[in-house]
């Protein structure tokens, strides 16, 4: 099923070696021309911009913008009992994973009353956006809303596609779900329009004009979605801060010939099942191993709830199975992937992860698998993804912090420092900026 490329006795750049991995081809820029209009009718025509288009990709017109604090605490009542119970443990070990991501401030002392102090504040507003294509993911309200809490954002708000199977309303495990993390501002919006509506902020007009038709601008928007999402969120950037442009998701397994095949195979699978754009890829030294996992993945494909969705994702040019020649090459293969999520399935698999320096998350051995991350591991599930690894981190709390140095020096720590201040000024031919500090020298 998965398509095969030998790399083997060819020694390759990172970027030959970028050139030929299997990756889906997305042209990003496409999609922007494609969301430009949108982004453009919502910023101009607010809410009613906003139900023509969920009328327009969604099937639906939800009768608020804004979903109703009833509906919440309805969804909230009605929640599985045991799916309750799974959430408020991601919860509780997400928590515990981003408290340890919050940075202490620092005081440096440069010289007797020289201080710089450097301090973390959080953005003062976020829009968080929830996928509800093919799968709706509650995890991603945990992944979202978590960070923000633990960051100390004080006004949060979450977009989730309406569905039409609950009457306009988001997924109602979405709602339970937000409902749980003590979050009452919920919109049934969708895709790129509902970037738009966190960017500029939307509502409407005259007497239809009250809180649930309207939403105020935020300060960032993080979330996955599809790469329309993406591209909108590129196109908001500088309006507002973005955590990255996380799109379809994606599977790198590096493994030699100690892996169990059925492993790798059912952890292909699982990310293939998202979407049939999703990307699976093995890594291996081992032609033997890759001869089981294509027999497994026949097997465990043929019994799977979405049986065609994964093939189409598996045999797409996305995925396939990379043979080098040995565990070295294999590294150097998937840290020019940079996947979004890497397995590691060799012996001594810790030592090999801490030596890859290109992945979104790293998942370790056989019993760290990759779905493990996406819900209850206590890491977070938004990725970066296309190879954006190599550059951009996983979603986390400094997404919703921001850094303010602030410098104190007395007279003493100034003086100090004037006539060097005023040679850089004077370097630069702005003079006026050394008579500052001169000026102070003098009274």
């Amino acid at each position: 099923m998965l398509r095969t490329i030998d790399l083997r006795g060819r020694a390759m750049a990172p970027a030959e070696l970028r050139a030929v991995l299997p990756r889906a081809e997305v042209n990003i820029e496409v999609a922007s021309e494609r969301v430009r209009p949108i982004l453009d009718r919502v910023r101009t025509e607010g809410a009613a911009a906003l139900a023509d288009l969920s009328e327009q990709f969604d099937g639906v017109r939800p009768e608020t913008l804004r979903v109703r604090r009833s509906a919440l605490e309805q969804a909230l009542r009605e929640l599985e009992p045991a799916v309750r119970a799974a959430l408020e443990e991601a919860i509780r070990r997400a928590r515990l994973g981003h408290e340890a991501q919050v940075p202490k401030p620092v005081t440096t002392s440069l010289a007797p009353g020289a201080e710089v102090r450097q301090r973390w504040v959080p953005v003062g507003r976020v829009g968080l956006y929830v996928p509800g294509g093919l799968a709706a993911l509650v995890s991603s309200v945990v992944m979202n809303v978590v960070p923000a809490q633990v960051a100390g954002v004080r006004s949060i708000a979450v977009a989730s596609p309406p569905q039409k199977e609950n009457d306009g309303l988001p997924d109602a495990t979405i709602l339970a779900a937000c409902a749980l993390l003590g979050v009452d501002e919920v919109y049934a919006v969708g895709g790129a329009q509902a970037i738009g509506m966190f960017a500029y902020g939307v509502s409407a007009t005259g007497a239809e004009a009250d809180e649930l038709s309207t939403c105020a601008p935020v300060d960032v928007v993080t979330g996955p979605g599809n790469i329309y999402v993406a591209a909108a969120k590129r196109a908001v950037l500088g309006v507002v801060g973005i955590d990255s442009e996380a799109g379809t998701t994606e599977i790198a397994v590096l493994a030699d010939e100690s892996a169990d095949p059925q492993l790798v195979a059912a952890d292909l699978i699982s990310q293939a099942e998202h979407d049939p754009a999703a990307g699976s890829v093995l890594v291996t030294d081992s032609p033997e191993l890759a001869t089981a996992v294509a027999e497994a993945i026949g097997l465990q494909t043929d019994v799977a709830k979405h049986h065609q969705r994964i093939r189409t994702a598996l045999t797409g040019p996305q995925s396939g199975v990379v043979l080098v020649d040995d565990l070295e090459h294999g590294i150097a293969v998937v840290d020019a992937y940079a996947a979004e999520h890497l397995e590691i399935h060799t012996r001594d698999a810790a030592a090999v992860a801490d030596r890859i320096q290109n992945a979104g998350a790293i998942f370790v051995g056989p019993y760290s698998p990759v779905p493990l991350g996406d819900y209850i591991a206590g890491s977070n599930h938004v990725l970066p993804t296309g190879g954006t690894a190599r550059f951009a981190s996983g979603l986390g709390v400094q997404a919703y912090l921001k850094s303010v140095q602030v410098i104190e020096y007395d007279r003493e720590g100034l003086t100090e420092v004037t006539d060097q201040l005023i040679t850089l000024a004077e370097a630069e031919d702005l003079p006026a900026h050394g008579e500052a500090a001169r000026l102070r020298r003098q009274h």
